[in-house]
C-alpha cells in the first residue's frame, strides 16, 4: 500500500493512498493522531477523507431532485450510510514532494463513479502540505458529470494529548449542538448552555461522552490539551460551519474524533448548508492541524 512521508517545520506526516488519510502525524516524538498499521485496516476511519458526506445518511435513504435514492448500508447495527464513498478506497498520486526541515506536499486524486444510490460523478483531490505550521489539508470537488449533485465533505482524525480522553481539557468554541437519538439521527438543534456539551470555555471532558455535532461557531476551531500538550485543528467556519466530536467511549480506541464538516449529520435529507455541486462546479475546503 503506497505511503508518502512529508517532512517540514519538526512535522513528519504519512499520507496514506488509502482512504486518502493522515496516517500518521508526529511532531518530534510526540504522536499528534491515532495512527495504523501502513497495510491496514483502517480503525474507525482514523485519518480518512469523509465525501460526498460526512456522518451519516439516515435510513441510507434521500430524495434528490427528482429521485429516491438507495444508498448501501454501511453502518448495519444502526440502518444508516455513514461517511460517504471514499473512506477506504484507493486515491491514486498526483505529485509529492518531501524536503526534509523545509516543507513537503502531496496530492491524491479520486474519481466518484455513479453508484447505487449516487448515480454523480465526481473528481476529488487532497493536498497535503506540511510546514513549520502544521499540516494542511486541501480537498477539491469537481463535478464532471451531467447532472447536479448533493455533496459534504470532512476529515476524520482522531487527536492524541495523552493516553485518556478523560484527561483531556476542550476548548470549542461553538454555541448550538445537534441532539441525536439512540439511533444517532438527528433529533433537535440546541444551546450548548442548557446541555453537558458546553466547551465554549476550555474544560476537561471527564466524564461526558460526547458524539455530537456542534454548529454557531465563531471561530473554526477546536483546542484539546492533555498530559501530553496541546494540539488545534483550525479552519474556515464559513466553509465549514459544523465540527463533530467522539469521545469514542465503549470503542476502545485512542484519542478525540474532531471532525469539521461543511455540512451536519443527514443533510442529504434535511438540506442543511447542503452543498449542491452543477456540473463543472468545484467545492475547496481546507484545515490544518498543529501542535501548539
Amino acid at each position: 500500500m503506497p505511503q508518502f512521508t512529508l517532512l517540514g517545520g519538526g512535522y513528519h506526516a504519512e499520507i496514506s493512498d488509502r482512504g486518502g488519510a493522515l496516517r500518521v502525524l508526529r511532531h518530534g516524538n510526540r504522536e499528534l493522531v491515532t495512527s495504523w498499521p501502513a497495510d491496514g485496516p483502517i480503525p474507525y476511519y482514523s485519518g480518512t477523507i469523509l465525501a460526498p458526506w460526512p456522518n451519516r445518511v439516515v435510513g441510507a435513504r434521500y430524495d434528490f431532485g427528482d429521485a429516491a435514492h438507495q444508498l448501501p448500508v454501511t453502518e448495519p447495527e444502526l440502518g444508516h450510510a455513514l461517511h460517504g464513498l471514499v473512506a477506504d478506497v484507493a486515491w491514486t498520486c498526483d505529485e509529492y514532494l518531501s524536503v526534509n526541515d523545509e516543507h513537503g506536499l502531496v496530492r491524491l486524486r479520486h474519481l466518484v463513479e455513479p453508484s447505487p444510490g449516487y448515480p454523480f460523478r465526481l473528481a476529488l483531490e487532497a493536498r497535503y502540505e506540511v510546514s513549520g505550521t502544521g499540516v494542511t489539508t486541501t480537498l477539491t470537488a469537481e463535478n464532471i458529470g451531467e447532472y447536479a449533485a448533493p455533496y459534504g465533505c470532512g476529515p476524520h482524525p482522531w487527536l492524541l494529548a495523552g493516553d485518556q480522553v478523560e484527561a483531556y481539557e476542550i476548548e470549542l468554541p461553538a454555541s448550538r449542538v445537534l441532539l441525536v437519538d439512540d439511533s444517532l439521527a438527528p433529533r433537535e438543534l440546541a444551546d450548548v448552555e442548557a446541555t453537558p456539551y458546553d466547551f465554549r470555555k476550555p474544560r476537561a471532558i471527564g466524564g461526558t461522552v460526547v458524539d455530537h455535532a456542534f454548529t454557531h461557531l465563531a471561530e473554526g476551531r477546536v483546542r484539546i490539551t492533555g498530559p501530553e500538550g496541546s494540539l488545534e485543528l483550525t479552519w474556515d467556519a464559513e466553509v465549514m460551519p459544523w465540527v463533530q466530536v467522539c469521545t469514542g467511549t465503549g470503542l476502545g480506541h485512542r484519542g478525540l474524533a474532531v471532525e469539521p464538516m461543511t455540512c451536519p449529520p443527514d443533510a442529504f435529507n434535511s438540506g442543511t448548508d447542503l452543498v449542491v455541486l452543477k456540473p463543472g462546479d468545484t467545492h475547496k475546503a481546507t484545515w490544518t492541524l498543529a501542535r501548539t
